[in-house]
C-alpha cells in the first residue's frame, strides 16, 4: 500500500469535512463487526470518518490498528473523529481523484 503525501492527506481532509461518522466505536472497541462496517463503508464510499464515542484514550493506536486491518489510510484525526480513506482498486469504480496521480 502505497503512501499518501501531504497535500494528498489535506484534499482528503478538506473532502472529508462535511462528512459525518458512520461508524461509531463504542464499549466494546474494535470488534470483528466495527471492521466488518469500516470495509463496506470504504468500498462504498472511499473516504470515511469514524468517531469514537469510548476508549478515547487508545484512539491513536486503535486507528492504526483498523487502518491495517482494512489496508486503508489513516488521513486525519479531529478530536474524536478520524477520517479513514481507501481508493477502491478498480479505475472505473474510483470516486476520489487524488492529486498527483
Amino acid at each position: 500500500m502505497k503512501s499518501l503525501t501531504a497535500q494528498q492527506r489535506k484534499y482528503l481532509r478538506s473532502q472529508a469535512h462535511h462528512l459525518e461518522p458512520i461508524v461509531l466505536i463504542g464499549k466494546h472497541g474494535l470488534t470483528d463487526g466495527s471492521i466488518e462496517a469500516v470495509n463496506n463503508a470504504l468500498d462504498t464510499r472511499e473516504l470515511i470518518k469514524i468517531k469514537f464515542r469510548e476508549h478515547k484514550d487508545e484512539k491513536q493506536s486503535l486507528s492504526f490498528q483498523l487502518a491495517d486491518s482494512t489496508e486503508s489510510h489513516m488521513v486525519g484525526m479531529i478530536g474524536h473523529t478520524v477520517i479513514f480513506f481507501r481508493q477502491n482498486s478498480d479505475p472505473n469504480e474510483q470516486i476520489i481523484h487524488l492529486p498527483g496521480l
